[in-house]
């Protein structure tokens, strides 16, 4: 893989605690828990991202509120991790990412223990905008594991930590809404903050040891990303069809607790601990996540990112049918997050190789997805106040059709 560009930083590594023992001699303790312990990690924190969407009925009760009223909170986490990549993901190509990780681990457990102590929405939003901010912890070290994995198996290893991510995903809907029901939302912000600084703090000590010599600007890495998009037609087509594919995974992903709980007939009348449960079908991202990373390997990032585009575009009308039918429903979860996972991979994998930066490469595919899952979100819920489930189905559906269409046409 392409090394980063000299011109940020210079990176030297200390000899004895590279993860590349030499030849015969048996790798470290650290070396094993590499890969493993940065899934892990990317799980916890990406379930911080979707913390409040299971828990927006209990937060909407105690704030004497109704769910499609706070639904925004939802928005304002995606929106906080959108800016989070675009301050801090760059920096991998140009600062010491232990200790980048260790510190921005502690400000999102410190963050997460403030949503809990939150008197009001105001509050509580701002707390979930800081903790978005500092999540950027997966996005750090994503291209240090493709740097590091060999060609062959580079899109593979690239699978396992996008299935921790999605794992933390089904994980913060289906825990966070059983513990939110028995205890209160206020104790699943805690203990998502105490998981958070503490596999923040392993992964930190497991990562190779780094000494950098920045020779341009802290945000060197930022003021790049127009000129990387630019030159990079492959970078460009991955980012608008991420954008696209999240953003309808994310209407429907993040409004679907208003479905389940709802009652009437735009609703199922289920409680919050039932809703959750719903996101195990969310666990079909973290099975697809291998097998989509073998198949980008063998055949390449395109034909994945086809075949997901059509599965999600099935997906849409059975979700749309699902707002009576709750086997349409099942059914649809299982293939959207099928979809969403094998085009992560494939468009994560291409986006990491296609230039000289790949932190700064990623930032950009990463922000572009997250900022296309935040419109959606907040369109999705007043689509929802108003037309009920059929308007966040459409909203869904419009974002893939622009995803798609926008990069129907080559990029010169």
């Amino acid at each position: 893989m392409p090394s980063p560009s000299p011109s940020p930083s210079a990176v030297t590594r200390l000899p004895r605690d590279s993860h590349d023992a030499p030849a015969g001699e048996r790798p470290s303790a650290r070396s094993r828990l590499f890969l493993p312990l940065i899934a892990v990690c990317t799980a916890v924190t990406a379930a911080n991202i979707y913390l409040a969407a299971p828990l927006l009925p209990l937060i909407a009760d105690d704030f004497g509120s109704t769910p499609s009223a706070v639904a925004w909170l939802a928005s304002v986490a995606q929106l906080g991790y959108a800016a989070g990549l675009l301050f801090f993901a760059p920096l991998g190509d140009s600062v010491n990412r232990r200790r980048l990780v260790a510190v921005l681990s502690l400000v999102a457990a410190a963050a997460l223990v403030a949503g809990a102590a939150a008197a009001g929405t105001g509050a509580l939003a701002g707390a979930v905008l800081i903790a978005s901010v500092a999540t950027v912890v997966p996005q750090l070290l994503v291209p240090l594991v493709a740097e590091r994995a060999p060609a062959d198996r580079r899109a593979r290893h690239v699978a396992a930590v996008i299935a921790g991510l999605f794992t933390g995903v089904v994980a913060a809907r289906v825990l966070g809404g059983l513990i939110g029901q028995a205890f209160g939302w206020r104790v699943v912000f805690v203990g998502a903050a105490v998981l958070t600084a503490a596999l923040g703090l392993a992964t930190a000590f497991v990562l190779p040891v780094e000494r950098r010599r920045r020779s341009g600007p802290l945000l060197a890495g930022l003021a790049a990303l127009p000129s990387v998009v630019r030159r990079s037609p492959d970078l460009w087509r991955a980012c608008v069809r991420q954008a696209g594919m999240y953003g309808a995974w994310s209407a429907l992903w993040t409004s679907l607790a208003l479905l389940l709980t709802g009652h009437g007939g735009d609703g199922y009348g289920m409680s919050t601990a039932a809703a959750g449960l719903f996101g195990l079908f969310g666990l079909a991202s973290s099975a697809v996540a291998p097998l989509a990373g073998g198949l980008v390997d063998r055949f390449g990032a395109a034909k994945v990112v086809r075949s997901a585009y059509l599965l999600a575009a099935v997906s849409v009308p059975l979700f749309w049918l699902g707002g009576q039918v709750m086997a349409a429903l099942c059914a649809a979860a299982v293939l959207v997050h099928a979809a969403l996972v094998a085009s992560h991979v494939a468009n994560q994998t291409l986006a990491l190789t296609t230039t000289s930066t790949p932190a700064t490469a990623n930032t950009a595919y990463v922000v572009a997805g997250f900022a296309g899952g935040a419109l959606a979100s907040a369109l999705a819920g007043p689509a929802f106040g108003h037309w009920g489930w059929a308007g966040v189905c459409a909203v869904a559906g419009a974002w893939l059709l622009l995803g798609w269409a926008a990069t129907a046409v080559p990029k010169r």
